[in-house]
């Protein structure tokens, strides 16, 4: 069955966009029908790539950027690659380490190097989640001075319909920090929660870039760091046509891919022995126990390959990653804040829609809108697909605490609402560099 109609007839069942009236139940629903439904990689387009010479291309690009990031940090000597083997739904693919002894120069065949060991792969909607902000720059470095292992990456874009690259997209991307923050937003599940009303008005490991004639846009930026119940991870957007603003930013909610990319779990752990990782206290999720990875890896191979800088991984790190976009499937995504020309505002009804199940905008118990949830509620996740229970490798949460029904007669405790405030007008005016 080719995937082109699968795609298509997905097009047909409605999904209900990430607003108060979000059905996270739907979502996942569709989610799974997509995973089911799709179980070959984009192999189809494999040779078509190869015989138009951009497989080639990328091997080149891939090998130039390595050069460069190694050039500007002065270094030396073998680099290591780690490609990740293809996932196959089994257990053991998360528990065995993905390390290559080898040690390469740069007078390795560099197409046994960078061309990879797998097809461009069709990689799943997902949810934009709760800490998605609009109104980013348009930029190839989004570090903004956060400390961390430095981190390049070359993602590209595959038209799944034409088995085309795709050209003149902007594909955005997001990722916390190394402690675990997301920048632009102000939420009790966010790191240093509402502690910190300045958060709204940063922009680290935020960004668009416009893609190549080969679909391919690159950034530069530092290795995520985690947050507690979900592996980690960067957060992709595919937007086909948005207007780029005078002050190079972008403010568009009608997108093509919402995706995540992941990586090796050898890889982290290397990473999480520096500081300020190892300073993060959250507890780390392992890619066989997030909920949602372990949903794609059944059916397709969800990890970035990459090579080591340099000798350590504090060096630096270089990953690439391709994936197919179905370019006539569009949905309306919901921001949980914008930047203005004012500064950061949060949405009160954006970020995850209704919001986690058991979120107050979502079946069952506590948890800020669009938060993980910090507790099972009694009786399970209501919103959860196949039923009320956690599916397999869901984190352990503790059970929350009940609150006592008012006895007859007893009129409910009343809870003050914030005010809406009406949004500025314009989105941030900041001056070009």
């Amino acid at each position: 069955m080719k995937i082109t109609s699968l795609l298509s007839s997905l097009l047909l069942v409605p999904f209900v966009a990430a607003h108060g009236d979000h059905d996270i139940e739907h979502e996942m629903a569709v989610r799974r029908a997509f995973l089911e439904n799709n179980k070959a990689d984009l192999s189809h387009c494999a040779d078509k790539l190869k015989k138009r010479g951009h497989d080639k291309r990328a091997i080149q690009r891939r090998s130039e950027i390595t050069h460069k990031l190694r050039k500007r940090s002065n270094i030396k000597g073998v680099f290591h690659p780690r490609l990740s083997p293809p996932a196959t739904g089994d257990d053991a693919t998360w528990n065995k380490s993905h390390h290559s002894d080898e040690d390469y120069t740069f007078e390795t065949d560099t197409s046994i190097v960078f061309s990879g060991n797998r097809s461009c792969i069709l990689n799943p909607e997902v949810t934009e989640g709760p800490f998605y902000v609009a109104g980013g720059l348009v930029r190839q470095n989004i570090v903004d001075e956060e400390p961390g292992i430095p981190l390049g990456v070359d993602i590209q874009l595959i038209d799944v319909e034409t088995c085309d690259p795709i050209e003149g997209a902007y594909l955005e991307i997001w990722h916390c920090n190394a402690t675990g923050v997301y920048s632009g937003v102000l939420s009790a599940m966010n790191g240093v929660g509402e502690a910190d009303p300045t958060n709204l008005d940063n922009t680290f490991h935020r960004g668009y870039q416009p893609t190549d004639e080969d679909g391919a846009a690159q950034f530069e930026t530092n290795f995520p760091g985690h947050y507690q119940g979900r592996a980690t991870h960067i957060h992709l957007m595919v937007h086909l046509d948005p207007e780029v603003r005078e002050n190079n930013t972008i403010v568009d909610l009608n997108v093509a891919h919402v995706g995540q990319m992941y990586f090796d779990d050898d890889l982290i752990a290397d990473v999480e022995k520096f500081e300020p990782y190892a300073s993060n206290q959250m507890q780390l999720t392992l890619n066989a126990n997030d909920f949602i990875l372990a949903q794609e890896a059944a059916v397709t191979d969800p990890l970035a390959e990459y090579v080591l800088l340099g000798d350590s991984v504090e060096d630096g790190v270089f990953a690439w990653y391709s994936f197919g976009v179905n370019t006539s499937y569009i949905r309306e995504v919901s921001a949980a804040a914008t930047l203005y020309k004012e500064g950061g505002q949060a949405n009160p009804n954006g970020g995850f829609g209704g919001g986690f199940p058991g979120g107050p905008g979502g079946p069952g118990g506590p948890g800020g809108p669009g938060a993980f949830p910090t507790c099972l509620p009694s009786g399970g996740f209501p919103g959860f697909p196949g039923g009320a229970e956690p599916p397999a490798g869901f984190p352990v949460l503790p059970a929350c605490e009940e609150t006592a029904a008012p006895t007859e007669g007893e009129a409910p405790a009343e809870t003050d609402a914030p005010a809406e405030e009406p949004a500025p007008e314009d989105p941030v005016e900041e001056d070009d560099e």
